[in-house]
């Protein structure tokens, strides 16, 4: 842990009340509609700990280091105890802990899973065009520039 890491981030990491940390893409609208079911399912009992990659302020340290692009490129959750999860597995995890495991449960039968896994590998690479955004690489170069706008970068 560095010290840059605060009281809040601190207790997070050792003794944390959520089940499952998700991490969503704050600017995509398919994302947020999915994000929002999530919370409402929620309810306020903070199962589901909601990080939103696309946040300037957003940490891949306090995420066990699942940087911005990695985010961006598929869905990705982290379990308490430090364990990373990404794709598919994120969906039944979080469905699971809400008490609605059963929308995700087919997916974990061998055929099933694995023709589900691929539409959503498809449905992954597909996310940003689909949903009228520019492609990774623009994404995170408007990222950078802002970031420095924000003077997070350093003037030499």
């Amino acid at each position: 842990m560095t010290a840059s890491k605060t009281k809040s981030e601190l207790k997070d990491i050792s003794n944390p009340q959520w089940k499952i940390k998700l991490l969503y893409d704050g600017q995509c609208p398919l994302c947020m509609r999915e994000v929002n079911f999530l919370r409402q399912r929620d309810a306020g009992r903070g199962i589901i700990k909601f990080v939103d990659i696309a946040d300037l302020d957003y940490d891949p340290e306090a995420n066990e280091g699942v940087d911005f692009a990695t985010a961006m490129g598929r869905i990705h959750a982290v379990l308490p105890d430090g364990m990373v999860i990404r794709d598919l597995e994120v969906f039944r995890r979080v469905y699971e802990e809400l008490g609605i495991g059963w929308v995700y449960a087919a997916t974990k039968l061998p055929i099933i899973g694995k023709i589900a896994d691929w539409i959503y590998g498809i449905w992954a690479n597909w996310r940003l065009k689909l949903t009228g955004r520019p492609d990774l690489s623009t994404i995170i170069a408007e990222r950078e520039q802002q970031q420095c706008q924000s003077e997070r970068c350093r003037l030499d």
